[in-house]
């Protein structure tokens, strides 16, 4: 096998005709399908349970209502996604969606009924209808991955828990063949005539965030080592409302609490959102973030506030137990008192450069749910199409290899391992990550400049990447090095990016333009630089 690793040279501990890594819907349902074909292996670097999907409040969107289609589910998608949108992604999703969500209600997932004991629907921001599934109340995620992971649990699938995906491994015709992984403190190497990645977002990047801490951008650093393309790094998406009341942690404040008819008021008691939008509370989340940043500027305080008087304390416990018992636990009652919320990194639009199949441009590497991009949300997701978008690509990749299978043969001497390259400058994990966040949150947020950009650029780049011989098999070494990666690329995209569209805010340049109606993509070079394309 020919590495570039420093005197590390993996063991084969497995082989199948798959291997998923990640454990969220994607990586759930893909593994589940996938093993009506074949041999399945699921890696995952924590628990099973911990994944984006666990933490996602809202629901799932689909068009399951008889006053509703698909067809007024893409042009809300098409709306929210501000001229990047790739229609016929955008199509899959809004038609597939129904069939797969439907596919997890026959698999038990236990969404809300109304008193009819039909399926209970609610709105969220930028919707024109109500088609958002969710379970027991605002814990739609949690039902579903508890769902799914009993469902693998009962499954033959090979569940590895604990195990950090290192490195891609490809052939010497260039496909991928498995991955190399670092399991109980020793390099091991799993093998498969597919890898598919479901490895989530990199929202950890950022000090203030709603993911958990497993979303360090591992998927999106594999593949992009390995050669494949990165698209779209320059749109994150900011909710506009995470709980702000430290010491407590930034805590996911539902878009459906301002569906069901919650306000937000400015530090002075004054409703703002009428003035920056004509759907108000419901408007963009991109927009809605904005809005309550330029707030708290004007305002000179750290916070807004959402306003639940408007709903009964009964609704609020049944619909929002979550959010309920954990702001309880913070000492705020939200049945009685104002929610102070302030925007919090969310979502990643961009990723790993896929097509309808979740292929990448690897062959025999796909990609499926937020590590994807599959061109479906543009510039800015609309509410509730991330459960979706994970559910049906990780179906449609399953339904592609039960139809086209791969060969599984691998010749291991012609093995090629695409070992991350080693930083050696770094006074310590914990002081480097707080570098990071502090340059991520305060020159790659909600409003950039070019001045901030250009200055955040040259602060990551002042870290050394010269190889070394001496390093730890720590996966937190590999996850700073993985988020200062791509950090430097969502730098140079925001840089590069002269104009403002959806989750790309620049205030040298506030307008969309025409010109800029195009993508911005990352290929690794044999250089230390990255070669960037403006695509249409």
């Amino acid at each position: 096998m020919l590495s570039s690793f420093p005197s590390h040279q993996p063991s084969i501990v497995d082989s199948a005709h798959f291997i998923v890594i990640g454990s969220g819907i994607a990586g759930l349902y893909s593994a589940l399908e996938l093993s009506k074909t074949g041999s399945v292996i699921l890696i995952t670097k924590s628990a099973l349970t911990e994944s984006n999907t666990t933490y996602a409040q809202g629901g799932i969107a689909s068009a399951l209502d008889t006053h509703d289609s698909p067809e007024l589910h893409y042009q809300d998608t098409i709306m929210a996604g501000a001229g990047l949108c790739d229609s016929e992604a955008v199509l899959a999703l809004v038609y597939d969606g129904p069939k797969r969500v439907k596919h997890l209600i026959e698999l038990g997932v236990p969404f809300d009924r109304d008193q009819e004991n039909k399926i209970s629907l609610t709105r969220e921001a930028a919707h024109s209808r109500r088609r958002i599934l969710h379970a027991d109340g605002d814990a739609t995620g949690r039902e579903i991955s508890k769902t799914l992971i009993a469902k693998v649990r009962q499954s033959n699938i090979k569940v590895y828990e604990d195990c950090y995906s290192l490195a891609l491994a490809t052939d010497a015709n260039k496909q991928c063949r498995g991955v190399v992984v670092i399991l109980n403190g020793e390099l091991k190497l799993f093998l498969a005539s597919a890898v598919i990645l479901c490895t989530g977002g990199l929202g950890q990047i950022y000090g203030k965030t709603t993911n958990p801490s497993i979303a360090t951008g591992d998927g999106m650093a594999l593949a992009y080592n390995t050669g494949a393309a990165l698209r779209d790094l320059e749109f994150i998406q900011f909710h506009p409302t995470a709980l702000y009341l430290p010491p407590a942690p930034p805590f996911l404040i539902s878009e459906t609490v301002r569906g069901e008819g919650a306000i937000l008021l400015n530090s002075k008691g004054q409703r703002f959102m009428p003035d920056y939008h004509p759907l108000a509370e419901l408007a963009p989340r991109d927009i809605v973030a904005r809005a309550i940043f330029a707030e708290i500027q004007r305002c000179g305080t750290p916070s807004v506030f959402l306003d639940l008087s408007k709903l009964s304390p009964s609704l609020i416990k049944e619909r929002f137990p979550n959010i309920y018992e954990t702001c309880l636990n913070y000492g705020l009652d939200i049945t009685t008192n104002l929610i102070p919320v302030a925007p919090a990194a969310h979502y990643v639009m961009g990723g790993v450069v896929t097509n309808l199949q979740g292929q990448t441009s690897i062959p025999g590497l796909f990609a499926a749910g937020e590590v994807a991009a599959t061109g479906v949300h543009g510039a800015n997701r609309l509410a509730s199409n991330s459960l979706l978008e994970g559910l049906v690509f990780a179906g449609r990749i399953a339904d592609y290899l039960s139809k086209n299978p791969l060969t599984s043969v691998v010749i291991t001497d012609q093995l090629q391992l695409h070992y991350p390259q080693l930083l050696t400058e770094y006074d310590s994990l914990e002081q480097d990550l707080q570098s990071l966040h502090e340059i991520m949150d305060r020159y790659l947020g909600i409003v950039r400049t070019e001045t901030n950009l250009v200055k955040a650029l040259n602060l990551i780049k002042k870290r050394n990447t010269t190889k070394v011989n001496h390093f730890e098999l720590n996966p937190a070494y590999f996850e700073l090095q993985n988020m200062y990666t791509l950090a430097q690329l969502m730098l140079k995209a925001a840089l590069t990016r002269v104009e403002s569209r959806g989750g790309h805010f620049r205030a040298d340049c506030p307008n969309p333009e025409n010109e800029w109606r195009k993508h911005i993509v990352f290929k690794k070079s044999d250089q230390t630089e990255a070669i960037m394309e403006v695509v249409e």
